[in-house]
């Protein structure tokens, strides 16, 4: 494992100074220059050189005609260009003094014999003149955090907390703006593509390291370095959650992956045993990946699974039950103390059972500020499963009868208390740090659960889903301190031998 993020091989990817972009031309439409467009879109600081034979002014930028033409040794090399002179490229780049690339082109070992004999060639060559690189078949790096996209999808996201290693560069893409729904973005995120120099285990590694990010991702259809993979994902693990989303176990999957990127699958019971030994979380669908990941970057880490639901409603309660059933976690009796204090809230309608079922009550107050605290205080609850429905109409209704009448302003006092709320939700799951998990059947353009998001109260639209957030994070919980247990284990033993 490295000791120092600055050791990594994609350092200089994800942090470059200076950029030379291959590939780049007066046709805006060509891949390359679509990438140089989305690059300058986002900010990027520092020095960018594009390289073309005729052209001499690309996209307002100087144009060299030769890399050797270039002023400096650029950081890192973006290759966009036809896939048999990428080669000539590379060697070109290794005799200026670049020693780090991202290789986007294709048509290399995914494509067959000819393609495996091209990319080995690349292999070869940066191992001659000592460059690391991403691909090739891969669209490169994202980091927000650094003003830095080298992929050819604008970055509309703010610069977030997820880390991720995809061999799938739709992965990184496609996901901007989904993340960007739920109030996310990433840290850093690669694309690897074919895995040729840079791989997987690689990317754990320097994650593992960032300072900006509190969850890894990855997405996965085969590992090159089984054995490397699992004694790295066990040290990083202990740092920070790893959850993957997995596609080759199945003959269809295997196949995809084979054509896609040449990746070399295994059955799932191999990779389930993989993924438990190295205290990875598995996703069952790229959404769920990112749910997870939204959970574990912003709830804090429950300490058991014992789960109280708090609702208004029986149908949503009965689901959330359900589905904390189903997935192992525990619903746990509500203690004679906590009952006698829950009577002085809820009418003589409501459950005073778990789920806590406060019916229909004219008093806000109870239901978003009170009952959380009083459950969330209580020794029998480790996660607080929370309906969180605010109907608009009550809450306007409730300013009405304060005095409230012209409309700007109900709008403008309605949301003020619903982010009251929310940051009141936020600062009981600090000041306890237990989880208060929401769940909901609107949208994320609901008001109230735009303000919970905005406050880093995460909304899930499905109790099944939160439910299998919950349970991520609670064997997360479990694995860390067995794995620590482990290792004390072992080192105490060691003591004894001495």
């Amino acid at each position: 494992m490295l000791k120092d993020i600055s050791e990594s091989p994609l350092y200089k990817i994800a942090n470059p100074k200076s950029i030379v972009v291959f590939g780049a031309s007066s046709d805006p439409t060509s891949m390359g220059t679509i990438q140089l467009s989305v690059l300058m879109d986002l900010g990027f600081k520092g020095k960018i050189y594009p390289v073309h034979l005729r052209d001499r002014i690309i996209m307002g930028l100087k144009a060299y005609k030769d890399v050797m033409e270039i002023p400096e040794v650029p950081d890192l090399a973006l290759i966009v260009v036809p896939t048999k002179v990428v080669a000539e490229i590379l060697r070109s780049c290794g005799e200026k003094g670049i020693r780090s690339a991202i290789v986007v082109s294709a048509g290399f070992k995914e494509m067959g014999e000819e393609g495996r004999c091209m990319e080995q060639e690349l292999v070869d060559i940066a191992k001659r003149y000592g460059i690391r690189f991403l691909g090739p078949n891969c669209i490169g790096v994202a980091n927000p955090h650094e003003r830095l996209n080298t992929t050819f999808f604008k970055y509309r996201a703010k610069p977030g907390f997820i880390g991720m290693a995809s061999q799938s560069g739709s992965f990184v893409t496609q996901m901007f703006e989904y993340l960007n729904l739920f109030g996310m973005g990433f840290s850093t995120a690669f694309s690897v593509g074919n895995e040729a120099n840079i791989d997987i285990v690689d990317c754990l590694e320097y994650l593992s390291l960032c300072p900006n990010t509190r969850v890894i991702t990855l997405y996965i259809e085969g590992i090159k370095r089984g054995k490397e993979f699992v004694e790295v994902a066990k040290e990083v693990s202990l740092k920070k959650p790893v959850v993957a989303y997995y596609v080759g176990g199945t003959k269809t999957g295997k196949k995809a992956g084979m054509g896609h990127t040449g990746a070399v699958a295994g059955p799932d019971v191999l990779y389930d045993g993989a993924f438990k030994q190295a205290g990875v979380i598995r996703a069952n669908s790229i959404m769920e990946l990112f749910q997870i990941a939204w959970g574990f970057g912003t709830l804090p880490i429950p300490q058991g699974n014992r789960v109280v639901v708090q609702t208004h409603s029986g149908g949503p309660g009965a689901a959330a039950a359900d589905a904390v059933g189903r997935v192992g976690l525990e619903m746990p009796d509500l203690s004679p103390h906590l009952v006698t204090r829950l009577k002085e809230y809820l009418p003589s309608t409501a459950n005073v059972k778990n789920p806590v079922d406060l019916t229909f009550s004219k008093n806000l107050m109870a239901y978003y500020n009170e009952l959380p605290k009083l459950l969330l205080e209580a020794e029998e609850t480790d996660i607080l499963y929370f309906y969180a429905l605010l109907p608009q109409e009550r809450l306007r209704n409730l300013l009405r009868s304060m005095g409230v009448e012209e409309e700007e302003r109900l709008m403008e006092m309605a949301r003020e208390a619903m982010d009251g709320q929310a940051k009141f939700l936020r600062g009981l799951m600090d000041g306890l740090q237990k989880p208060i998990v929401c769940f909901n059947y609107r949208d994320l353009c609901d008001p109230y659960v735009s303000c919970l998001i905005e406050n880093h109260v995460p909304v899930f639209m499905d109790p099944v889903m939160g439910a299998r957030v919950i349970r991520a994070m609670a064997d997360y919980k479990a694995w860390k301190e067995n794995r620590m247990r482990a290792l004390e284990n072992q080192k105490g033993g060691e003591k004894d031998e001495k």
